[in-house]
């Protein structure tokens, strides 16, 4: 026969706010839209790039519709708009050249400079800590997600190999996650250290014409501790509850979970 034990969870300390400030218009350098939690506890910020030719709004409406617990969302427009096209469409870095062409290696720095100055505003003005911030890419935007974190933990294992003896130096940080859609590094890493943030790397079959260039999986691995894969069955985003169900499951193992004053755990067991 089952049996319930019920025990009280661990209070939130009053001092930690549940609610965080929304971000400001004039931090961000380009068009986005957030949203709070829906529960009112803001313990997870997931920050959705879109990919090459798209804006925020999709991905705004995506947030919304996920309802992850204790979780805001920010859905940021790219800093850069296409070049020959009328219609809204934004790329985070230079895709092309002045012929239209693909530029076959770009530079994704700029992008990692408009990223940097929002995680700034995020961490100092409304008291995200680095290691709830997370990310959602599509193609371009998982590209850049993946490559901005890891560009920062470069710089942080640089400047902590310079000032390991200061006593007063912190640590490097890590987010909290990353999730890429189809979308491969640009570059190859070479870190004396791998990156500990998680990231999920979702991808279509390989004759699928946003497939995953080959060696990108490897490349994953030479720079982040953890890597998970999953498989989708289309091209695009994914577009049912199979292809969905393991980004779900890897939320549910990187996203914290705060502990309300109030709130009561139930275990089971069996008796005899």
């Amino acid at each position: 026969m089952a049996e319930f034990h019920i025990r009280e969870a661990a209070s939130t300390s009053a001092s930690t706010p549940k609610v965080k400030p929304p971000p400001k218009t004039s931090k961000i350098p380009s068009q986005f839209c957030y949203g709070p939690s829906d529960d009112g506890t803001d313990e997870n910020l997931l920050i959705f790039l879109h990919g090459l030719g798209d804006t925020h709004i999709s991905f705004t409406k995506l947030g919304k519709a996920l309802k992850l617990p204790q979780t805001a969302v920010l859905s940021l427009r790219a800093p850069e708009q296409v070049p020959f096209l009328y219609e809204e469409a934004y790329q985070w870095y230079t895709s092309f050249d002045d012929l239209g062409e693909t530029i076959e290696h770009p530079n994704p720095t700029p992008a990692f400079q408009f990223l940097s100055k929002i995680v700034e505003h995020l961490t100092r003005d409304c008291a995200w800590p680095i290691s709830r911030i997370h990310f959602f890419g599509f193609a371009q935007g998982g590209s850049v997600a993946a490559e901005f974190v890891l560009d920062r933990w470069k710089a942080q294992l640089a400047q902590s190999a310079s000032k390991s003896t200061d006593p007063d130096y912190q640590s490097p940080s890590s987010f909290g996650s990353i999730i890429s859609v189809s979308g491969p590094l640009i570059s190859y890493p070479t870190l004396s250290k791998l990156c500990p943030t998680p990231i999920l790397i979702a991808y279509p079959p390989p004759s699928a014409e946003t497939a995953l260039p080959s060696g990108a999986i490897p490349a994953f691995k030479k720079g982040f501790q953890s890597v998970t894969e999953s498989k989708l069955k289309s091209q695009g985003m994914p577009n049912s509850r199979e292809e969905w169900e393991p980004i779900m499951r890897f939320w549910s193992q990187v996203l914290s979970k705060r502990q309300m004053e109030g709130l009561y755990e139930v275990m089971t067991g069996s008796s005899t």
